[in-house]
């Protein structure tokens, strides 16, 4: 299945528009983990085992594997979530943005060495720098859009030509009217500016986004899901990381990032 359909189906399975974000701190994991030379790959399988039927799709953040030069158990951590959890799609959030040749080297990793289902790419280089990605039909590409931080407003809410559009609109604008060749695409817009989540859906329709910011940023579950649900209910992948992974800080933190994983499933779904 393509990424569309393997998110539009566990939308439905799992009756969920949770993402889990796997972004491992080793300074935060249990004691028991601590030295152990897997315990990257040990944490978040036991994370991804423990939530797999509450979430839509995980998001493991590159930056953490690749700081502690654990790129091998990112490579083996998603393996494992194909292979135990296949109706759960993968995004590796990597926020690529390069040239074109360098962008489809970048699209060998995520995509041929790591196989995720979808990854996040920095459309701040143009059009010819998202091509690489589009031409893996079948997989996603969440284009940068209307990020979580504060920082984000110093470029995305820049106010561009004649008809005093948003930078983060004219993205929405390009991605869902010129871009989206595959049909694969979607957004990242941040549950911080649930103002911005409605504008974005109102240009792109009925297209994905991925909004980060709830839990540990702040963003509010009831107003990030009336601002960017679809007519059906669903249409967003809204992602928690922090809270859910370090909710237990003993040997049952696995039992205690579902609790917390089930909570915020149920509170998102209360606004569906």
């Amino acid at each position: 299945m393509t990424f569309i359909e393997s998110l539009t189906a566990a939308w439905k399975t799992n009756n969920s528009l949770l993402c889990v974000g796997l972004d491992p701190d080793p300074a935060k994991f249990p004691a028991h983990l601590k030295d152990k030379p897997d315990a990257i790959f040990r944490f978040c399988s036991e994370i991804a085992d423990a939530t797999a039927d509450l979430a839509c799709t995980f998001k493991p953040q590159i930056a953490y594997f690749a700081a502690r030069r654990a790129e091998d158990q990112l490579e083996a951590l998603i393996a494992h979530i194909h292979e135990k959890h296949p109706g759960v799609p993968v995004i590796l959030d990597a926020k690529r943005g390069d040239i074109g040749s360098t962008a489809e080297q970048y699209a060998i990793e995520a995509f041929e060495r790591y196989r995720a289902d979808a990854v996040t790419v920095n459309p701040y280089m143009g059009r010819d720098s998202v091509e690489p990605w589009l031409a893996y039909k079948g997989k996603g590409v969440i284009l940068l859009c209307r990020t979580s931080n504060p920082g984000g407003s110093d470029l995305q809410f820049q106010r561009v030509g004649a008809g005093d559009t948003a930078i983060y609109e004219l993205v929405a604008e390009k991605v869902a009217a010129e871009w989206n060749t595959t049909g694969q695409c979607a957004l990242v817009v941040g549950a911080t500016f649930p103002g911005e989540i409605a504008r974005v859906r109102q240009i792109v329709g009925e297209m994905p986004l991925l909004v980060p910011g709830i839990g540990a940023q702040g963003g509010d579950i009831e107003a990030t899901v009336m601002a960017g649900k679809t007519a059906a209910g669903s249409g967003l992948m809204i992602n928690s990381s922090r809270a859910i992974l370090y909710a237990g800080k003993g040997e049952d933190y696995a039992a205690a990032a579902r609790k917390v994983a089930l909570e915020t499933r149920d509170a998102i779904n209360r606004w569906r």
